[in-house]
């Protein structure tokens, strides 16, 4: 059993992100799993060494201990396309041609249909029947397929430690872009199985994600993980928090006089551990962490600083 924190290497992490870790190490350490972190570098335009480096010592900085080397999705390209091999022998898969502006314009034109329970920005499955000649006229024409998941209107309901039973639709997700790099969606899942991650504690704003996931697991010959997905931090605009909020990184956070001590402090106070200004140890976290105090909406970022 285990679980993970697994972050995108693309920048500093912020206040909300380190909430996010102090909890899903909580919940893993207080269930007797192992903790995992885990790199989601699938973008290589995006994702850098020198990102990952500040995030693990922030991480380390705050005390936080993960079981294991480090586990990088960029290093695992062939899991991911020996999952997509499974799948389409599973007659699962498909080839889609459309670009991101065809899709766009064929959503925004059907959108007084009715979706129910599709998570936003749902395929409306363009590429799904074309014909062998289709396909081939597509190809001759210079574009390249991203693959997609052909799917057929399941509804699968998660139940989650924070936002309860969420029902979704799972749309034709994709599998791997036109250039090759698997997608967010199977990666986590291929590597969710591999490692034995059970829990999942990460951002609520990856909650209409669940239900892509699970079938997929299922698919794979897998099962679906307990969920934890954690109310955001939001900036004081009343959106989810980023670097633009300002004072939000450790690094900021020093800057202004704070400690790494001080910042684990007020996060403990956040999920219901300490007392405001109260010095804390991870010690002290894990013998008083009840999933059950902790704040069941977005909490302002002014509120841990």
């Amino acid at each position: 059993m285990a679980g993970r924190f697994a972050p995108s290497p693309t920048g500093a992490l912020h206040l909300g992100n380190l909430r996010t870790a102090l909890l899903a190490w909580l919940a893993a350490r207080t269930s007797g799993r192992r903790f995992l972190v885990r790199m989601e570098d699938l973008d290589q335009h995006t994702s850098s060494l020198d990102h990952e480096r500040r995030q693990l010592a922030d991480l380390a900085a705050l005390g936080l201990d993960w079981d294991g080397e480090v586990v990088r999705q960029s290093e695992r390209f062939d899991r991911y396309r020996a999952a997509i091999g499974e799948l389409d022998r599973l007659g699962q898969v498909y080839e889609c041609f459309c670009t991101r502006r065809e899709i766009r314009a064929e959503i925004e034109a059907a959108a007084s249909a009715p979706h129910a329970h599709l998570p936003d920005g749902a395929y409306p499955g363009t590429c799904r029947d074309l014909s062998d000649d289709e396909r081939a006229e597509r190809r001759t024409s210079g574009r390249s397929p991203a693959l997609r998941l052909r799917t057929n209107g399941e509804v699968h309901a998660v139940v989650d430690r924070f936002a309860g039973r969420y029902v979704g639709a799972v749309d034709d997700v994709v599998l791997a872009r036109a250039d090759g790099v698997p997608a967010y969606n199977l990666a986590v899942v291929v590597d969710d199985l591999a490692q034995g991650v059970d829990q999942v504690v990460r951002g609520g704003d990856l909650l209409s994600s669940a239900p892509r996931q699970v079938l997929l697991a299922e698919l794979l010959g897998g099962s679906s993980p307990e969920y934890w997905h954690v109310p955001l931090v939001l900036g004081g605009d009343g959106e989810r928090l980023a670097k633009r909020h300002g004072a939000v990184t450790l690094a900021e956070l020093a800057g202004g006089g704070w400690s790494a001590a001080q910042v684990l402090g007020s996060l403990a106070t956040s999920i219901g551990c300490a007392a405001p200004g109260e010095p804390v140890t991870l010690d002290d976290l894990a013998d008083r962490f009840d999933p059950g105090l902790v704040p069941p909406g977005p909490v302002a970022v002014d509120e841990l600083r």
